[in-house]
């Protein structure tokens, strides 16, 4: 186990220590020691979980880019891409069932579907990205793991499971896993377009909150998710996999499509804001002044500008050629992205939907202004301490980093 990996490990370790009594506090009590209220009903959870989704999403887009589209310069990170995608959708639900009232009643999702419901179509969404994802990384692994089932111990365990049985090794098998992965692929780009953007329409059709009920949601997700996601994957190829060795060339061109997701990214979030501002509606100016001026001041200037955005914009733009200075870029964007999300969440319920009810009744319940309290925190240690445990696993475990072959895409014809 390397050095780097061993570090994984120990933040690891420290979520799920700091996160357990948080979780057993959430089952044992439910919400009754969340922040949260009749006028902050979506809070830290929420912002983790759309935050998560996001990585996953813009993580796959990437591998899809590879085994999709055709971008062999990026092929040495297209396992590990799509490995990312899994565990960050992993945890991201993990986060939404936990901010769920009833935790296991999310069967009725299925069993009771309304499917003129946006929020049944995105369970359905998830349910068809998670197969997809697991079905990409089990056939691209596959002679790697017929090779592993053959050691000894727990690889040679792991190896048998994970391929089925299977011993076949020939080139022909390695075509038609290719092929699987192709067609997988190109289903999977439309299913996470869908499915990220759909979680945009979520807030966008919120007409009672005019700071969401844009069409430009769903286009703002989409591009902070291969914005986040890029920065994600650029951080992990760059620090865990030696990127100033085999793997430069691939930080360099990662580094390069994380510029121009994030330049979009700030395009986009000026003209919302300029185009919310201009009019001077309060409904609309509202949640916008909170994050400039108010109390989320420092998710939007700190975290969303200066870390996620244009900090990251402007190191990548000067040092675009340095595997290390891409690297620290990519890793404070990801970070910063958290700010983001926030900021989507967050300043949506400053605006009083019933005008004067500020004023008019005073109650716990009823606060507009949000502060997660020390349980929200702690299952948000715990559920981050998850995804680097899971993480660090794969990344030991699994032949990501060996591919049997020297490409990975599939010639036409």
């Amino acid at each position: 186990m390397s050095s780097k990996v061993k570090i994984l490990l120990v933040l690891a370790i420290l979520g799920l220590l700091f996160g357990a009594p948080g979780l057993v506090d959430r089952f044992v009590n439910g919400h009754l020691h969340a922040g949260y209220g009749s006028a902050t009903p979506w809070a830290l959870w929420v912002v983790f979980y759309i935050y998560f989704i996001g990585l996953s999403a813009g993580a796959f887009l990437i591998s899809s880019m590879i085994y999709v589209f055709g971008f062999k310069e990026l092929e040495k990170v297209g396992k590990l891409a799509l490995f990312t995608a899994l565990v960050c959708l992993v945890v991201a639900l993990l986060f939404i069932s936990l901010d769920l009232g009833h935790i296991f009643r999310v069967y009725k999702f299925f069993v009771r579907a309304n499917f003129s419901s946006p929020m049944v179509w995105m369970g359905i969404l998830y349910s068809t990205y998670f197969l997809i994802l697991l079905g990409e990384i089990l056939f691209l692994m596959r002679r790697d793991l017929v090779r592993m089932s053959s050691e000894p111990g727990i690889r040679g365990v792991l190896g048998r499971l994970l391929s089925f049985g299977s011993k076949d090794l020939s080139e022909a098998s390695y075509e038609r896993d290719i092929k699987r992965v192709r067609i997988l692929g190109t289903i999977g780009v439309p299913v996470a377009i869908a499915f990220h953007g759909g979680v945009g329409a979520l807030f966008a059709v919120v007409a009672a909150h005019p700071y969401w009920y844009t069409g430009l949601f769903p286009i703002m997700f989409l591009i902070s998710a291969l914005a986040s996601g890029g920065a994600l994957l650029t951080a992990l190829v760059a620090f865990l996999l030696d990127g100033k060795g085999e793997y430069r060339e691939v930080v360099i061109k990662l580094g390069h499509l994380v510029l121009i997701f994030l330049f979009v990214d700030i395009l986009m979030e000026i003209a919302e804001i300029l185009v919310a501002l201009y009019p001077g509606a309060p409904e609309h100016a509202e949640p916008l002044f909170a994050q400039l001026f108010g109390p989320y001041w420092f998710t939007f200037w700190i975290m969303g500008v200066g870390m996620a955005l244009v900090g990251p914009a402007l190191i990548l733009a000067v040092k675009g050629k340095s595997p290390r200075w891409v690297g620290f870029a990519a890793l404070v964007s990801a970070i910063g992205f958290v700010g983001v999300r926030w900021n989507i969440v967050l300043p949506g319920f400053v605006t009083e939907l019933i005008p004067g009810i500020k004023t008019a009744y005073q109650e716990v319940q009823l606060a507009f202004q949000y502060s997660p309290t020390l349980s929200e925190w702690s299952v948000t240690a715990f559920l981050v301490g998850l995804w680097f445990l899971l993480f660090a696993i794969g990344f030991s475990a699994l032949p990501l980093f060996s591919p049997s072959e020297k490409h990975l895409t599939v010639k036409e014809g």
